[in-house]
């Protein structure tokens, strides 16, 4: 019998994470962080110390970047250029960008996204058929699953980071590709972003004496702040030779919406004529394309090197604190700094609701299905606008809370959300 699809979702649960939403709305999801981007900002009325922005390097309200972002916005407006750059949309400063970020990540040519999302999402659909076969580390980014789901061929997971298992799969996975009349491409990520984890791509780089395959990163977290000059994690490992394909974002390092794909020429030429994401979208709007310029300027310099040493100060000495606490924050070896706890929801409740709403500190909140069922993530994101006394308050934040916890004093009910709202 025929149903209304309505009918069916107002009956639903929600979903995964929808099924929390009269509870948790307003407040842990979808919750309004306001006045100016930056580490202190206001929450449910009063002023907060935030660590949960991507503002990687603080470049959201630098000043040059400011002005940069104002004067495009009053030369242009946000509609120009109208149309796809297929059609209507094509600039010199979008050529020049292009250009700018592929000498940068030392590739022959690369390509804007609108976002990375979509764009990641279409390049794997782009550069896979169905007698090629992926394979893909089994903690990658929902971007990258969503993209692989797309392949109607054959695709295999990989262990994370397990290179034992990881090259297992793809003698598999190149056997297949060898009947087929195919290719391998292999998916990883350069940070994993919930954990802070390295992919581990110098030992999937050094596979390629034995193995045929192209090798893919989303390196998101990793542009702009990984590497000796913000080049990323194939920097980092000293392997951007080895990396096919390069795709960064720049709602991280940057601060803004958008994201590109570098790799050769001729790689890049086809996915221009093949991306539908960006083929059927209108282009990025001119203030962007032009903020993006000097933000990776500024990324590109001397005072880089500096915005990414105090970053990295300001992690180091935060992850050093979270572990003398005796807090489990797993391999994070990035800026990325999950504080985990293994507690009941009541209990992880109310340890959110007091971080809030008495120490003033507001990070994200990841659960289940983000992560797997039974633990809660505190995810705390350093930036270089953050100072070491943000540090400091935070550490003594958590110290007392573990105290606190130990002693059985969030065992209580869950507050009525309505009345903290």
């Amino acid at each position: 019998m025929q149903v209304d699809i309505f009918d069916k979702i107002r009956k639903s649960s929600g979903g995964p994470i929808g099924q929390y939403r009269d509870r948790a709305e307003g407040y842990f999801t979808f919750p309004k962080l306001e006045g100016e981007l930056g580490p202190h900002m206001r929450f449910n009325g009063q002023e907060v110390l935030t660590w949960s922005l991507n503002n990687y390097l603080g470049l959201a309200n630098h000043p040059e970047v400011r002005r940069v972002d104002a004067e495009a916005a009053a030369k242009w407006g946000m509609a120009y250029p109208m149309g796809s750059r297929m059609m209507t949309g094509q600039t010199a400063l979008h050529e020049k960008l292009e250009q700018m970020l592929a000498k940068f990540e030392k590739k022959e040519a690369a390509f804007l996204f609108n976002f990375g999302y979509q764009g990641i999402l279409s390049t794997i659909d782009s550069l896979v058929s169905r007698h090629d076969v992926i394979v893909y580390d089994a903690e990658a980014h929902a971007c990258l699953l969503d993209g692989i789901r797309l392949h109607i061929g054959d695709k295999f997971k990989f262990r994370h980071n397990d290179i034992a298992d990881c090259e297992k799969v793809l003698a598999r996975a190149c056997s297949i590709a060898d009947k087929n009349g195919g290719g391998v491409l292999l998916i990883t990520e350069g940070v994993f972003g919930m954990t802070g984890a390295l992919g581990i791509l110098d030992q999937i780089v050094a596979l390629k004496k034995k193995y045929s395959f192209r090798f893919l990163i989303d390196d998101a977290h990793g542009f702009g702040v990984m590497g000796e000059h913000g080049r990323g994690t194939s920097e980092h490992f000293g392997v951007m030779d080895g990396v096919d394909i390069y795709i960064g974002a720049y709602a991280k390092s940057m601060a803004t919406i958008g994201g590109f794909v570098a790799s050769e020429k001729d790689i890049i030429t086809y996915l221009r004529y093949n991306m539908r994401s960006q083929m059927y979208a209108k282009a990025l709007p001119m203030p962007i394309v032009e903020g993006c310029i000097k933000r990776l300027e500024i990324i590109d310099s001397p005072e880089g090197d500096q915005l990414r040493a105090h970053l990295w100060e300001v992690t180091r000495r935060i992850q050093k604190g979270f572990r003398d606490l005796g807090y489990e924050i797993g391999p994070a070896e990035a800026c990325v700094t999950p504080v985990h706890l293994y507690c009941g929801i009541n209990q992880a409740t109310n340890i959110a609701v007091d971080l809030r709403e008495n120490y003033h500190i507001f990070c994200s909140i990841v659960c289940y299905p983000v992560i797997p069922p039974g633990m809660l993530i505190f995810r705390i994101i350093p930036t270089a606008a953050h100072s070491f006394e943000d540090v400091d308050r935070t550490l003594a934040a958590f110290k007392d809370i573990k105290e606190r916890l130990a002693k059985g004093e969030y065992d209580k009910e869950i507050p009525d959300m309505a009345l903290i709202k």
